[in-house]
C-alpha cells in the first residue's frame, strides 16, 4: 500500500494538509461514524466482460456516496459490456497495495495511469462547494479536498501519462450520472401486450437479483430479487457446502456439520429421557424384503436406488439402499419382540438415506443422499404409541423453535399426505416468507398395527390371556432440511444470519486501529487482548474465534464473518482497551454497543439469547402476518400470490383436496408457460392445526371452501416446497 508519506506528499502538491487517522471503516455508516458528518465520497472500481485474452480495460467511478451509479448506464456510455464490480486482483493491478474495495483512494492511483483506465467523476461532486471526504492510503485515513481539486489531481496523474509518452491516454470525463439515469429510465419501451409484460417484468426481476456492485467475495443475489440464485450463493460463499461431482448430492462443511451435530447432540439426550436407544442397521435392502409392504413402497418407488452391479458382474438380485428402514427393521423387530415384557422397544438410528429425486436438486432441501434422524418403536397399545407421537413432535418443535429460532406450526397430515402405510401423520410445518412457501419441517408417524401385521409382530395380549395381539407402532424423522429452512428464513442480501445457539462460532474477536503509527509492542498487545478475550469467552462455553489473519484488513475480517453469519462481532482496538472496553456488532441487526471486557463472560451469554428471541420474533412475525384465514374460493388464488398460507374451513375429503390444488394450480399458471420442475403453483393441505381455537370457532354449518359439504375443520393449505 502506499506510503502515508507519498499521500502527504500528494497533498501537499494540492496546496493541502493533514490526514486524518481513524479506526479502519467499512461502509459510509463506519466512515462517518469515525469522522463526522460532512460530505462523503464512493470510490469504485468496475470491470467490463472481455475475452479471457483481453487486457481488461477497468472503470473507474468517484461519486458523492448517495449518487446512484448504474453499471448498466456506465457501460452503455463507454460502448463496454457487462460491468461487474471487479475483482480485488484487478483492484491490486490500478492501486498497488490496495487490500479491499474499502481502501480504494485516487490518491493511491500511480502516475501515470494506465491507458486502459476510464476515469467517471461525479459532476455533483466536482460541483459542490463542501469539502470531500476522501480515503488516504487505506480505509483508516481521511483526507478533504475540494470537488474542483479532485478533478485537477486526476488531470495531473493523465498529464503526467502525456508527458511520459505518446499514445493512447487514460479516459477521464465527468459524468451527470443523475441525468444518466433518467435517460435510462426514459428510453425502457412501454406499451406492450399484457403477457409480453408479463414475461418482461419476471426477467427484469430475475435481473434485478444480481446485484450490480457485489464485490467477488459477497452473495450475488438479493433475496428478493433472484431467491434460488442467493440461496445457492449464501451457502457456497457462507460456506456450508460444496458441490460434489455426482448430481443432487453435496459436501456438508464444517459451517453446516456443526448446525446438525448441534441438533443431534441436544436430540439425542432429549430422546434418552424417554428411553430411546440408539441402534445402526445396514443400508442395503433385499427386493423381496422392500416390496413386501406394497403400500408403504409405492410411495418410494420412483425415488429407490438399486445396486446391480460387483464390479463388473451382474448381481442376482437388485440390492436398494435404503430410502426409509421400516422394511429393513421390523422383520428383525419380529424376532426380538417374544413377550408383552418385551415392550415397550424404543430404537433410534443416526443415518444417511438416499432417495433418487428427479426434480430440481436443492441443497438440504431435495437432496438424493441426505443424512437424518429415524426412530422406530414398539408399544402394546394404542394410547401408548399416541402418547409418544405428540412427545417426539413437541421435541421437533423446540428444534426448530429453540435451537434455530424459526416458527412452526404442528398439527396432523391429510389422509392423502400421511406418511405411506402409517395410520396418522404429525407434522410440524414452517414457512419461508421470501417466496410465500411452506415447508414441512419434520414428522411423527404412528404406523397403528399395519406394519406389525405385515411383518407378524405379536405378543400374548395381557388383558385378553390365550390371544395374540400385533403390537402399535410409531416411526418418527428430522433430516438436515432443517439446516436449509434456518437459512432461507434467516438470511440476508450480506448473508447467513446463524441463530447463536447452532452457531459453529458464536462470537469473532477482530483487532482493529492497526495503523502505520503503532509500534510492534502496541501490535502485541492488541492481539494478546484478542487472544485472551477468545480465550475468556471459550471458558465461559462460549464458541469464540480470535482473527488474527495477517495480510487482511479488518474490514476484509468484517465482510468475511458477516457472510459466514457470526451472531456477534468483538471489535478491540487501542482506544478500547484504554477504556477496558470492546465493541459488539450483532449481526442480525447491525445493532453496535460498547461492552465491559472483564464481564464478556458473564454479560455474552444473555446477549446471545437476546439475539436468538429477537431472529425468533422475527420470523414469527412473518409467519402470523401471512396465516390468512378465508371462506370464500375468489379469494384463494390472490392470497397465496401474496405469499400467504390459507387458513381454510375444509371437508377433509382426498377428492376436495385434489381439486383445491388443481383448480388453483390451473387459475395461478392461465396463460403461462409451466416449467415441470418448479414447484407447483397449486395449494396443497400442509396441516389441520392441532391449537384449532387460535383461528375462532369453526361454527356449525360452515361449508368446505372446495366443495361446498360441511367443514371439519380450519385446515393450512399453501404453496409448498
Amino acid at each position: 500500500m502506499a506510503a502515508v508519506e507519498d499521500i502527504r506528499k500528494r497533498l501537499e502538491g494540492l496546496g493541502l494538509e493533514g490526514v486524518k487517522e481513524h479506526n479502519e471503516v467499512k461502509g459510509g455508516e463506519e466512515w462517518r461514524k469515525e469522522v463526522g458528518e460532512g460530505v462523503f465520497s464512493k470510490t469504485l472500481l468496475f470491470k467490463p466482460k472481455t475475452a479471457k485474452t483481453a487486457v481488461p480495460t477497468p472503470v473507474l467511478v468517484i461519486a458523492k456516496d448517495d449518487t446512484e451509479t448504474s453499471a448498466a448506464a456506465i457501460g452503455k456510455l463507454l460502448n463496454l459490456k457487462e460491468l461487474r464490480v471487479a475483482s480485488e486482483d484487478l483492484m491490486k493491478e490500478v492501486m498497488p497495495g490496495v487490500q479491499s474495495k474499502d481502501d480504494l483512494s485516487i490518491l493511491l492511483l500511480p502516475a501515470p495511469l494506465a491507458p486502459t483506465l476510464h476515469v467517471l467523476i461525479d459532476e455533483a461532486l466536482v460541483s459542490s462547494s463542501a469539502p470531500i471526504a476522501i480515503h488516504g492510503s487505506s480505509s483508516a485515513s481521511t483526507v478533504f479536498l475540494a470537488g474542483a481539486q479532485i478533478k485537477s489531481f486526476l488531470e495531473s496523474l493523465q498529464d503526467a501519462q502525456t508527458n511520459a509518452a505518446e499514445g493512447a491516454v487514460a479516459q477521464i470525463r465527468v459524468v451527470d450520472f443523475t441525468a444518466m439515469k433518467k435517460d435510462e429510465v426514459a428510453e425502457k419501451p412501454a406499451g406492450a401486450a399484457a403477457s409480453k409484460e408479463a414475461k418482461e417484468a419476471a426477467a427484469q426481476k430475475k435481473k434485478d437479483g444480481k446485484k450490480e456492485d457485489a464485490y467477488e467475495m459477497a452473495v450475488a443475489y438479493t433475496k428478493e430479487g433472484d431467491f434460488p440464485g442467493w440461496y445457492s450463493d449464501v451457502l457456497i460463499k457462507g460456506d456450508m457446502l460444496d458441490y460434489y461431482d455426482v448430481s443432487g448430492c453435496y459436501i456438508l462443511k464444517p459451517w453446516s456439520y456443526s448446525v446438525w451435530q448441534a441438533i443431534q447432540n441436544w436430540f439425542d439426550s432429549e430422546i434418552k429421557k424417554l428411553g430411546v436407544d440408539d441402534c445402526y442397521f445396514p443400508m442395503f435392502v433385499s427386493s423381496a424384503r422392500l416390496e413386501r409392504e406394497k403400500d408403504h413402497i409405492e410411495g418410494f418407488a420412483p425415488e429407490v436406488a438399486w445396486v446391480t452391479k460387483a464390479g463388473s458382474k451382474d448381481l442376482d438380485e437388485p440390492i436398494a439402499i435404503r430410502p426409509t428402514s421400516e422394511t429393513v427393521m421390523y422383520p428383525y423387530y419380529a424376532k426380538w419382540i417374544r413377550s408383552h415384557r418385551d415392550l415397550p422397544l424404543k430404537l433410534n438410528q443416526w443415518n444417511s438415506v438416499v432417495r433418487w429425486e428427479f426434480k430440481n436438486p436443492q441443497p438440504f432441501l431435495r437432496t438424493r443422499e441426505f443424512l437424518w434422524q429415524e426412530g422406530h418403536t414398539a408399544f402394546l397399545t394404542e394410547e401408548e404409541a399416541g402418547k409418544e407421537v405428540r412427545q417426539i413432535l413437541d421435541l421437533y418443535r423446540r428444534v426448530y423453535e429453540d435451537l434455530l429460532a424459526v416458527p412452526v406450526i404442528p398439527g396432523v397430515k391429510s389422509e392423502k399426505e400421511k406418511f405411506a402405510g402409517g395410520y396418522y401423520t404429525t407434522t410440524v410445518e414452517g414457512y419461508i416468507p421470501t417466496t410465500g412457501r411452506g415447508i414441512q419441517g419434520a414428522t411423527s408417524h404412528c404406523l397403528g398395527q399395519n406394519f406389525s401385521k405385515m411383518f407378524d409382530i405379536t405378543v400374548e395380549d395381557p388383558r385378553n390371556p390365550g390371544q395374540k395381539a400385533h403390537v402399535w407402532q410409531n416411526s418418527w424423522g428430522l433430516s438436515t432440511r432443517s439446516i436449509g429452512v434456518m437459512v432461507m428464513i434467516h438470511g440476508d442480501d450480506q448473508g447467513l444470519v446463524m441463530p447463536p445457539r447452532v452457531a459453529h462460532v458464536q462470537v469473532v474477536v477482530v483487532p482493529v486501529g492497526l495503523t502505520a503509527k503503532l509500534s510492534e509492542e502496541e501490535r502485541k498487545q492488541i492481539y494478546d487482548t484478542c487472544d485472551k478475550v477468545a480465550a475468556d469467552l471459550n471458558g465461559a462455553g462460549i464458541r469464540t474465534k480470535a482473527d488474527l489473519r495477517e495480510g487482511y484488513t479488518p474490514g476484509w475480517k468484517f465482510n468475511d464473518w458477516e457472510l459466514r453469519g457470526v451472531p456477534v462481532r468483538l471489535e478491540v482496538g487501542p482506544r478500547d482497551i484504554a477504556a477496558g472496553e470492546v465493541k459488539a456488532i450483532r449481526r442480525h441487526n447491525n445493532a453496535k454497543s460498547q461492552m465491559a471486557m472483564a464481564d464478556l463472560a458473564q454479560s455474552m451469554p444473555k446477549v446471545l439469547d437476546e439475539i436468538h428471541d429477537a431472529m425468533f420474533a422475527k420470523a414469527k412475525t412473518a409467519f402470523d402476518d401471512h396465516l390468512y384465514k378465508i371462506d370464500k374460493w375468489e379469494q384463494v388464488v390472490p392470497a397465496l400470490d401474496s405469499k400467504n398460507v390459507l387458513i381454510l374451513p375444509w371437508c377433509e375429503a382426498e377428492d376436495c383436496e385434489d381439486d383445491i390444488k388443481d383448480r388453483s394450480a390451473k387459475q395461478a399458471t392461465e396463460g403461462q408457460v409451466v416449467d415441470e420442475k418448479a414447484p407447483s403453483a397449486g395449494a396443497k393441505s400442509l396441516c389441520i392445526p392441532f391449537d384449532q381455537d387460535r383461528f375462532g370457532k369453526l361454527e356449525p354449518g360452515t361449508k368446505c371452501i372446495g366443495c361446498g359439504a360441511d367443514a371439519k375443520r380450519w385446515t393450512m393449505f399453501g404453496r409448498s416446497y
